[in-house]
């Protein structure tokens, strides 16, 4: 009668190399899950904190899927106000974007220089469609640091000689902006957010208290507002007294 085979004992060196094969491909889906979701981290913090977007931006949904990241917009801006988003921004890295307090969008080019030489569309000039061009609605943040609301005046540099941002002042050159640090100012009364708006009547100062004597004004947004940022760049209080909410419209005031 035959003996029963043992099962053969694995050679020990294949056994240890079977065993790194699947460490190391477990190692390898588990790092490839993890970077992906690393992209999730951004995209959370996104929706807490919109990004300011281009005029004309599409719905910030329609707007990721369909800008291609070409960056025309950034080379045709005549401020250097539009960026593109880092690695920080998760799925969204690539995507134009405006930090208004760096460098607002001020208008110079007049035609929206970025909606032209957008490619897909993303940035569109539909002007039938009045929200679509806004990028969002400033708002008075800080009224207590608001140098209007104090009564005081401003004398000197709006941002300091450190800073390197640019604006339209159309009593100098309306097609060619300048340095900010180059252009002083000495008013009675604060009222850069009023006398720097590219949009006419979208900020006014309005008197706190019906005393002639008082001087006390506060800036008041109105709805042909449209987000621009030029408020939050120029305004000499640091940080900003008033800003941009990005992405907001005029019925959610």
């Amino acid at each position: 009668m035959d003996k029963p085979q043992r099962p053969k004992k694995k050679n020990p060196t294949r056994k240890k190399q079977s065993r790194r094969r699947f460490l190391r491909s477990l190692a390898l889906g588990g790092g490839t899950i993890g970077v992906s979701m690393l992209g999730l981290i951004p995209v959370y913090q996104a929706q807490a904190n919109p990004r300011l977007r281009p005029p004309g931006a599409l719905a910030e949904k329609d707007f990721l899927a369909s800008c291609i990241k070409c960056g025309q917009c950034v080379q045709v801006c005549p401020v250097y106000a539009i960026k593109l988003a880092d690695i920080n921004d998760g799925f969204g890295i690539g995507v134009p974007y405006i930090d208004a307090r760096a460098q607002a969008c001020d208008f110079s080019c007049d035609a929206v220089q970025c909606v032209l030489a957008c490619p897909t569309g993303s940035l569109s000039h539909d002007i039938d469609k009045k929200e679509q061009v806004r990028m969002g609605i400033a708002r008075l943040d800080r009224p207590k640091d608001c140098l209007a609301v104090q009564g005081k005046g401003f004398k000197g540099l709006a941002r300091g000689q450190d800073y390197d941002g640019h604006l339209r002042y159309e009593e100098i050159d309306r097609w060619n902006p300048i340095a900010v640090s180059e252009h002083p100012y000495d008013l009675p009364i604060c009222d850069l957010c009023v006398r720097q708006c590219p949009i006419e009547g979208a900020i006014s100062l309005q008197p706190l208290t019906k005393d002639e004597n008082d001087k006390r004004q506060i800036p008041v947004v109105h709805e042909t507002c449209v987000g621009c940022g030029v408020c939050e760049m120029i305004c000499p209080t640091e940080p900003a007294s008033i800003v941009i909410d990005e992405r907001k419209t005029w019925e959610q005031t």
